[in-house]
Order: C-alpha cells, then sequence, then structure tokens
C-alpha cells in the first residue's frame, strides 16, 4: 500500500475483522466478517474508517462546543433537536476534505473501477452492535458513480450521524454523542432480480429452529421503505413451511442518471413468487453459516443476481431474548422466575447470584433474568398435571403457555415416573389449626435472627465476611423455607381458595375471601403503607417542611442529608425524626428488591418523598387508623351477612360452621404471608452494607475502579477478588454494557430452548370486545382515571386514580393507600401486589398483556376486580 493508504484512511473489506470495531463501525466490521466465510458472496469494497471523520471534524472549530450543547438538549423537546443537529450536519457538509483523504478514497475507489456503480452507506461505531442495532438511523445511499459523487455522498454519510432521529436514538440508549464516529461503507453495487431480507429467527416468536425471508423485485429498497409488501417465506428445518405471496405492485430500481427510482411491475409479475422453494432454502442455508460464524442470530440483506445471492450486510437481531444455555441438546422450557416474584427488570449478576444462594434451587440465567426448567416435571403425566394446576392459578398465561407445549406433542418426550429423576412431589404439610400464637412466635423468631445478623456482621471483613454471609444464607433459607412457615403460609392461602369454591358454590357470589381478609393483623407491608401516611400526618401541619420536601423532591437528592437540613425547619425536627423511624422499620425495602444491589429507601429517602407529599395532600389526619379499622368492620360485615345466608340454607349450620373456622383461618394466617420476604430484605440490606465497605476498601487499594463494579461480579467472583486482590476489569466492563443491553429487553414468561417464547392468551368468553383480559386478584369494580407509572418514585397520583404499570412488589404499597384500582401487566393470585390490594379493599386485574401501552396516562377506565378485565371508557 501506499502512503495515503497506510495513514488509516481506506480499509478494504479483507483487511477488516471484529477488533477493528473503532475504525470501521458496526457495519464495516460485519462486511468484513462476511467476506470471510467461505461460499458467502459479498460485493467488494472499502472503509473510509473513522480516523478521516475524526480528521475531518476536529478541524471544525465550534464542533466540540455544539456537542456540548447536544448533550444538554432534552430528547423530548424535538424542535430543539432538530435546530441544533441541523447545523452541526450544515457544518460537517460544509467541512473541508483534506487531500490526503480526498486520494486515499480515490486509490480504493479506482481498484472498483472509477465509473463502478457503488453503494454508499454510513457504519457508526454505535450501530449493528450485538446490543443496539441502531438501523436505519444514518443515511445510505444507492447507484452512486463517479470520484466526486462518491465523495459528496461520504460527506453525507458523516453529516447523517446527527440526524435528529439518531440523535434522540444514541440519547434513549445511553450513547454519548462525543463518543460515537462514524465511518463510511463504500460497495460494488448488485443489481438484482429481487432483494429482501433474512431473519435466521423468527421475528414474532423468537423461535432459532425457524427463519423467516422476506422478499421484493428489483433493489430491497422497496422493501425497507414500505412501498411494498414483500412475499415472506417461513423456513423450518430445511423445508419452506409456509409462503405469503405478497402485492408487489412498485418496484425500485437503479436510475440510469445516478441514484435509484421507482416504477410500476410489469404486468402478471406483482403476484408471482419471487423465490422458488429451492432458492428460500438455500438462502436460509447461507444465513446458517453467517449466523454460526457470528455466533447469534442474525438480520441479513441479501440480493439474487441470476442464480447467485449476495449479501450486502448482516447484524445481530437485538429484538430477540436470549436462550438460557444448556449444556446438552436436550428440549427445555423455561418459566420465568421474575414473572412469580414481581419483579422483571434485569438484574445485575450479584443479584442473579445473591438470589440463587437464597433459593438454592437450580435456575439458568439469560437476559439478567432467572428461570426454572420444567421440561423433566412435563415430562410425567403427575408432574405436569401439578405444575400446570399450580401455575395455573398464579398466572393463567404460563399454564397456556405450558399446555401449548404439551399438546404439540413433539417437544416433551412422555416418560414414565420412575424414568423421569424427578423425585415424587413431597406430600402435602399435615394442615395447622388456627393459632394466633404461632405467627406471632414466627414472626419474633424473624426479628430476632435479623437483630443477631446486625450486631455481627459490622465486626466483620475480607473472607471471613464472605465465609459468615454464606453461613448466614442457611439461616436465611430456614427462616423462608421452614416447614412451620410453609405452614402457616399455606393455610392461608388454601383457606382462601375453600372459601372462594364453596361460597360461590353455597352462595352463587365469587372471590368472597376478598373481603373477609382485609386489615388482617401481622401484614407487615400493608401496615407499611399506613405507617407512611402516620408520616404525613406529623409532616402536614408545618407549611415549611411541605415547601422543602417539594423541592428535595424536584431536585431528586441522592443520600439522606436532606434530613439533616430539614431538622432547622419550625416542625422539621419531628418530621425528620418520623421518617428516620420509618427507614428504620422499612428502609431496607426498594423497587425489585430482590435484587440486592437495587438502592433501598434508606441509602436514598427521597425517593418516599413524592409519595409523603401525596399523603399530605390527599389525607387528613388519623387516615392510616381510619383506613385499617375500615377495612376490619368491613371483613366482619361480611363474615356476618355470608354466616347468616349460609344458615338459612339446607344443612346451613354444618356450612356456617365451617366457614366461620375457615375464616378464622384465612384471617389468622393471611397476613404472615408477607413477612419471610420482609426478613428477606431485612437480611439483604445487611448483606449489601458489609459489601459496600469491602467495595470501597478494593477502590481505596486500586483493585476495583468503583465501588459499583461489585454488582457486576458474582458473589463467588467477588470473594475471590476480595481473597487476592485482583479483579478483571474487562470482565467487569463487558458485564455493564451487557446489562444495558438486558435493560432493553422484555423477558417472555416462558421460552423453550429452540428460543420460541410462548405468550399464553386467556381462554376467555365472558370479556367484552375491546376490553382487556386479564387475572381476578381482588373482587369489586371501580371506574376512574388511569395513571401509567413506570417508575414509582415518580408517580403523581389524586386520589381515586387507578394505578397502572408493569408490576408492583412491597415497595409500592405506599401508593395503594390513595389509590382505587390496581392494573398490572404480571402478576398472580398470591404475589404482593393481589395480597395487599385485597387487604386494603382495591378492585384489581393482574396479568393483562400490554397494560402500560394500550392504556393511555389519564384514559378513563373501569376495572373489574371480580371478573378479571379492565374496559376504556374513552
Amino acid at each position: 500500500m501506499d502512503g495515503a493508504t497506510e495513514l488509516g484512511y481506506v480499509l478494504e473489506f479483507g483487511q477488516i475483522n471484529a477488533a477493528n470495531i473503532a475504525d470501521v463501525g458496526g457495519k464495516g466490521v460485519a462486511l468484513g466478517e462476511l467476506s470471510r466465510i467461505d461460499g458467502v458472496r459479498v460485493p467488494d469494497g472499502f472503509c473510509v474508517t473513522t480516523e478521516a471523520f475524526q480528521r475531518v471534524v476536529s478541524a471544525v472549530p465550534s464542533f466540540d462546543a455544539q456537542l456540548e450543547l447536544l448533550a444538554k438538549v432534552d430528547p423530548d423537546d424535538p424542535a430543539a433537536v432538530r435546530a441544533l443537529s441541523a447545523e452541526i450536519r450544515a457544518v460537517i457538509e460544509g467541512a473541508p476534505v483534506p487531500d490526503d483523504v480526498v486520494a486515499a478514497i480515490g486509490e480504493s475507489l479506482a481498484r472498483l473501477g472509477e465509473q463502478a456503480a457503488c453503494a454508499v452507506r454510513s457504519s457508526a461505531t454505535a450501530e449493528d452492535l450485538p446490543t443496539a442495532s441502531f438501523a436505519g438511523q444514518q443515511d445510505s445511499y444507492l447507484n452512486v458513480v463517479g470520484r466526486a459523487e462518491v465523495l459528496a455522498h461520504v460527506r453525507r454519510c458523516w453529516a447523517s450521524l446527527f440526524t435528529e432521529r439518531a440523535v434522540v436514538y444514541r440519547r434513549r440508549n445511553g450513547f454519548d454523542h462525543r463518543g460515537v464516529r462514524m465511518a463510511v461503507v463504500v460497495q460494488r453495487m448488485v443489481f438484482p432480480d429481487a432483494a429482501g431480507v433474512l431473519f435466521t429467527a423468527d421475528p414474532v416468536t423468537s423461535d432459532r429452529r425457524t427463519a423467516v425471508v422476506e422478499a421484493v423485485w428489483g433493489l430491497g429498497e422497496a422493501l425497507v421503505s414500505g412501498v411494498v409488501a414483500g412475499d415472506v417465506y417461513t423456513v423450518r428445518d430445511e423445508r419452506v413451511v409456509d409462503v405469503s405471496v405478497g402485492d408487489k405492485a412498485r418496484v425500485v430500481r437503479a436510475s440510469p442518471a445516478g441514484g435509484t427510482e421507482e416504477g410500476p411491475v410489469e404486468a402478471g409479475r406483482s403476484v408471482r413468487r419471487a423465490l422458488t422453494d429451492e432458492q428460500a432454502v438455500r438462502l436460509v442455508g447461507l444465513g446458517r453459516r453467517i449466523e454460526a460464524w457470528f455466533g447469534r442470530p442474525q438480520d441479513i440483506e441479501w440480493c439474487l443476481s441470476g442464480e447467485e445471492f449476495h449479501v450486502v450486510q448482516s447484524r445481530p437481531i437485538t429484538t430477540l431474548f436470549p436462550v438460557p444455555v444448556a449444556d446438552d441438546q436436550d428440549n427445555h422450557v423455561y418459566v420465568s422466575v421474575g414473572h412469580q416474584q414481581m419483579m422483571t427488570d434485569a438484574m445485575k449478576p450479584l443479584g442473579l447470584s445473591f438470589w440463587q444462594l437464597t433459593t438454592s434451587r437450580p435456575m439458568a440465567e439469560a437476559g439478567g433474568r432467572l428461570f426454572v426448567d420444567v421440561a423433566p416435571v412435563l415430562a410425567t403425566a403427575a408432574g405436569r398435571a401439578n405444575l400446570i394446576g399450580t401455575l395455573g392459578k398464579s398466572d393463567p398465561l404460563i399454564r397456556d403457555a405450558l399446555q401449548t407445549v404439551v399438546d404439540r406433542g413433539d417437544f416433551i418426550r412422555a416418560v414414565p415416573e420412575e424414568e423421569s429423576g424427578v423425585a415424587p412431589a413431597a406430600a402435602p404439610p399435615a394442615p395447622i389449626e388456627t393459632d394466633p400464637e404461632l405467627v406471632a412466635e414466627l414472626v419474633r423468631d424473624g426479628r430476632e435472627s435479623v437483630a443477631v445478623l446486625r450486631r455481627r456482621i459490622e465486626e466483620l471483613s475480607g473472607p471471613e465476611l464472605f465465609e459468615f454471609i454464606l453461613a448466614d444464607i442457611a439461616e436465611l433459607r430456614r427462616l423462608l423455607f421452614g416447614p412451620r412457615s410453609f405452614q402457616a403460609i399455606m393455610a392461608g392461602m388454601e383457606a382462601a381458595w375453600w372459601l372462594n369454591d364453596h361460597l360461590e358454590e353455597w352462595l352463587g357470589e365469587r372471590n368472597v375471601a376478598d373481603v373477609l381478609t382485609q386489615s388482617v393483623p401481622h401484614n407487615v407491608t400493608s401496615e407499611m403503607g399506613l405507617a407512611l401516611l402516620d408520616v404525613a400526618d406529623v409532616i402536614r401541619p408545618h407549611a415549611e417542611v411541605v415547601a422543602f420536601l417539594q423541592r428535595v423532591a424536584a431536585e431528586d437528592r441522592e443520600g439522606d442529608g436532606f434530613l439533616e437540613e430539614l431538622g432547622e425547619l419550625p416542625g422539621g425536627r419531628e418530621a425528620a425524626e418520623a421518617m428516620r423511624g420509618f427507614l428504620e422499620r422499612y428502609g431496607m425495602r426498594c423497587p425489585g428488591e430482590i435484587d440486592i444491589t437495587r438502592t433501598r429507601w434508606s441509602e436514598r429517602p427521597a425517593m418516599l418523598v413524592p409519595v409523603i407529599l401525596g399523603n399530605v395532600r390527599n389525607f387528613e389526619a388519623g387516615a392510616g387508623a381510619r383506613r385499617f379499622e375500615q377495612g376490619r368492620q368491613e371483613a366482619l360485615r361480611k363474615e356476618r351477612d355470608v354466616l347468616a345466608r349460609l344458615r338459612a340454607l339446607p344443612d346451613g349450620e354444618r356450612k356456617a360452621a365451617e366457614t366461620e373456622r375457615m375464616i378464622a383461618r384465612v384471617r389468622t394466617f393471611a397476613g404472615y404471608r408477607e413477612f419471610p420476604k420482609y426478613g428477606m430484605v431485612c437480611r439483604y440490606l445487611a448483606y449489601k452494607q458489609a459489601l459496600w465497605r469491602e467495595a470501597d476498601r478494593l477502590v481505596r487499594a486500586g483493585v476495583l475502579r468503583d465501588r459499583e463494579d461489585v454488582f457486576y461480579l458474582r458473589f463467588q467472583e467477588l470473594q475471590e477478588v476480595v481473597r487476592t486482590g485482583e479483579a478483571d476489569g474487562e470482565l467487569v466492563r463487558r458485564r455493564r454494557e451487557d446489562f444495558r443491553w438486558h435493560e432493553t429487553l422484555r423477558p417472555p414468561r416462558v421460552i423453550t430452548s429452540d428460543g420460541e417464547v410462548l405468550a399464553g392468551r386467556y381462554q376467555r368468553e365472558d370479556v367484552p370486545p375491546g376490553a382487556l383480559a386479564g387475572l381476578a386478584v381482588s373482587a369489586g369494580t371501580v371506574e376512574g382515571r388511569a395513571r401509567v407509572v413506570p417508575d414509582m418514585a415518580r408517580a403523581d397520583l389524586a386520589a381515586g386514580d387507578i394505578l397502572v404499570t408493569a408490576f408492583t412488589d412491597p415497595s409500592w404499597t405506599p401508593l395503594f393507600v390513595g389509590i382505587a384500582g390496581l392494573v398490572t401487566e404480571v402478576g398472580g393470585l398470591m404475589t404482593h401486589g393481589a395480597v395487599i390490594a385485597r387487604e386494603y379493599g382495591l378492585p384489581a386485574v393482574v396479568g393483562v398483556e400490554g397494560a402500560t401501552r394500550l392504556i393511555r396516562d389519564g384514559q378513563r377506565i373501569r376495572v373489574h376486580g371480580t371478573d378479571g378485565y379492565v374496559e376504556l371508557l374513552d
């Protein structure tokens, strides 16, 4: 190569590999890798590197200042984004290109042929990545002929790094404008008979064994731009299993004057298939080769010229949820743990490992979530019936998804019980009598155990700390899963099921237990919501305190320093003491609390301030005690009503006596359902505080760069770092990147080892047209304004609003005291949101697929908590 090329302004495809991502961007790296795959035809070309881009923009005096301004622009302010991005594009397009850059491009272009028609396409360093595709965010140009035109279009590609859509996309995906650079691909054009895209995994079901081909006549731009709907070929196991022929009435072709032009397809050709079965299968074969090379499913752009397929681009399909990794070739069916725990957000590695240590159950990981493989259980008749029946009570969508797999008959091989390798289900625990002292004893045991932990862990550090935590997790498991605790929880659940089943049969009334379980004793989660009302009572009389807290909420403060400032105001000392008292009892809680890495209320009390201010605004003094007593009286009235109606029936005295015994049982044990998890998060906070101390020590020693690096190590890995004083910084960096990707993914309830996502559906005929089906978990009907709330800390609720969100865990309970109803996308009969909704007497429907997307914020809705659906009223 000559001197100009050695400067690094141009790289031929054959010179490029995965290590060149910073030089040629994602698209350029993909083409370099594709050109290495045997049997894959890639049109010749080269990349103008990011060094050329940097050379040009670094000579523009205003460029850095404009990027600083762009970094501060609100991505939700389209006018500001549009104006500033247009200024930056104009600056780049008007900047002079140095002669040596022009010479390097010209020499590579000469090797393609001075008058060769080329595609000139952007390739940003944050584009076509495994975790973010950025597809379509920058510009591409086809059928560009001649050196001057190629250079002009290279400049346009550079400028397209700052299109309005690209700027907004980067901001919303956490990419810094100053850290992204632009390369440009220049590639010989193919003038195809047909073109399109190939997905090596079904983009709808995520099934990795099924590929989908879309095809149109002429250039693929007709498909990408939506000019026509192409043919769709579904290929599985080297066979076309479905074909949908599109009406390809328009075609995009190369224009003699350069560029492209759109025109009609000749008569009779529009409804002809663009590919034969043999061609579709052959194309998918190429796709499988490309997929194997890159190690993940691909979205591939292809052209067919004569009988030869040419590949012009390949990028990862970033929307697919990753498949849990198995060390065998067996079929697996994975059920989401997060949907059972009402926590479907991605978890960091330390959080994942702590949850697995806590439960001690084998789990698979994928996309920052945990899954349990239920295939061995589904393989036996008894296991299948028990699992589907149990999960069906909790989440009908999971039940339907599993039933779909079973009904197919070709994925799970049925085996006799004795050959399954699965231990037979343990006999159910013997029923326990209604004994309030048992619950009090379990609660005392749990609190005393936490107190011992807190005293002992303060003194420990280094390897000794990790050994202690592992030993204490065994104590945590004893409290969570001990037989007496399990019996108490099951006693409450089974009593509720008994009441609902028998009273519907005897009295024709559904979900009676929802009313009978209002204001039960020992419910630590519902007590928490009422306790925050008491905090509001202390604050409400002091206008300066309220005004100060309003400023704290607006500033979204870190730490707890504002509590010291609060004490200097009239009434502030009492307010600060009330908040500290609340945090002492409940400060270990937070949204997503099963992830130990999440910020707790005690670490950032300002998260609670908007909720407290809402309570100040929406309630009068004494609301907490009144709310509890109102629920208790309503439950008593319902009990008297039910028993009186039963006694009037044939054999009524017996029915009433059995019912009265079950009511006593459900009211004794239902509240305890919430306590074991409370004990768990108490321990999690103690563990986390101790690990923070270790993290600070490792940062001071130069082992870690940041204390939060510990979140990206598993417990055992962190233990080893503490022991050796050495950490893998690259591993931490990579896991941070992975976590950002995982946050963008929506986890499935059920996914198979083929990658197929089974969403499940409600088998319902009682839902009115247009209504959203879900699971009835708390009886009653309420109409009101929907408030779609993605983040509890930013909730702005008025009395009578209906909360609509993806999921709730115990940390959301303080919001429940002021709302009129609840709708969530995730949940079951015994998940925390359902339990507390019943406790507070709120009509609630959970498991409403897509609720936060289908219900608009501010829309009037009607929640049918008894029948399990939501009506959209306007």
